[in-house]
């Protein structure tokens, strides 16, 4: 059931001994969320925890920063920036039925949990828990200042994406003012990158394919590259990015081959194509211009063919 701002800032006054749970393959914006909601139910004198299926990256390591671990039974469950159950992750397996309150930014949200804030037209998931903080009467330190703001950047590419608001402006300029080390944050998300990473990258660069005249790139990273160079996961988010920056290209795929030999899709678009609508056809979704989905025990000839396919069909509507 979906509910208001209010309300779900409501459910969290009202619970303790929560638990924050955060998607796979954790990125800035729902750790980001978790990081900053967690430090405000504990300001606010709450039993609270943390739980993500993969372990943070250790370039997000500071959002958690003084953060003890509580050793304490969950009696409330809430998850940040996870748009349907199937991105909770082996690790999350027991919660899967057990959601209380969902805060989501995801138009393609499934609704799983028992009730659901969900503001698609949020750039990030970190604008809505800005908003739910706030309800709460939490102060914004510079540690959740830093949290929320490290979400807001990320999610939107630096603020380049067209998900971008004149709202996530403000609310960044008042994350700074709050004490945000916006610099220097934007400096490690955005401008440092091991050699590890940047050996990758040329690697799935040289083995980029373009089809349909060049408006789908195609790039493909086996875990065979990402172990011999000895790369985080966390370090791989940004190579989602780089086939949409080729002039004249509107579907930019990424596949990554994952350690459970799964292998997760990332797809970035732009108009008139709908990432989201593309995923939806193998079970994910996101937004309108990035969205990703997975397969099982499929080879990556087999998804590279059904991904092609159905972006085809998909350029060719939008010329109908």
């Amino acid at each position: 059931m979906d509910i208001t701002l209010h309300a779900a800032a409501q459910r969290l006054l009202e619970a303790d001994h929560i638990l924050i749970l955060s998607h796979q393959s954790p990125d800035g914006d729902t750790l980001g969320c978790a990081s900053a909601l967690l430090r405000g139910l504990r300001q606010l004198g709450k039993q609270a925890g943390f739980r993500c299926s993969d372990a943070v990256p250790k370039k997000f390591e500071y959002l958690f920063a003084g953060l003890e671990e509580q050793a304490s039974s969950p009696v409330f469950v809430v998850s940040v920036d996870i748009a349907d159950q199937q991105l909770f992750g082996a690790g999350l397996a027991e919660y899967l039925e057990r959601v209380d309150l969902c805060i989501d930014h995801h138009g393609t949200n499934s609704r799983f949990a028992k009730e659901c804030y969900v503001e698609p037209g949020a750039a990030a998931a970190c604008e809505i828990v800005f908003l739910l903080l706030q309800e709460m009467k939490v102060e914004i330190t510079p540690e959740i200042a830093d949290c929320l703001f490290t979400g807001l950047c990320t999610d939107t590419g630096c603020f380049r994406y067209g998900n971008v608001t004149p709202r996530t402006h403000r609310m960044a300029a008042e994350l700074i003012e709050r004490g945000a080390q916006a610099a220097e944050i934007n400096r490690v998300m955005f401008d440092t990158k091991t050699r590890g990473r940047l050996e990758v990258e040329r690697c799935a660069l040289q083995g980029m394919s373009f089809h349909f005249d060049g408006q789908c790139a195609f790039m493909y990273i086996p875990r065979k590259l990402v172990d011999d160079f000895a790369v985080e996961e966390g370090e791989l988010d940004g190579l989602a990015a780089l086939p949409r920056q080729v002039e004249g290209v509107l579907a930019g795929v990424c596949v990554r081959e994952k350690k459970d030999g799964s292998l997760k899709v990332s797809l970035r678009t732009n108009a008139p194509l709908n990432a989201a609508r593309i995923c939806e056809a193998f079970g994910g979704g996101g937004h309108n211009a990035a969205a990703g989905c997975a397969f099982q025990n499929c080879t990556i000839e087999e998804v590279k063919e059904k991904l092609l396919a159905e972006i085809q069909r998909h350029l060719e509507g939008c010329k109908s």
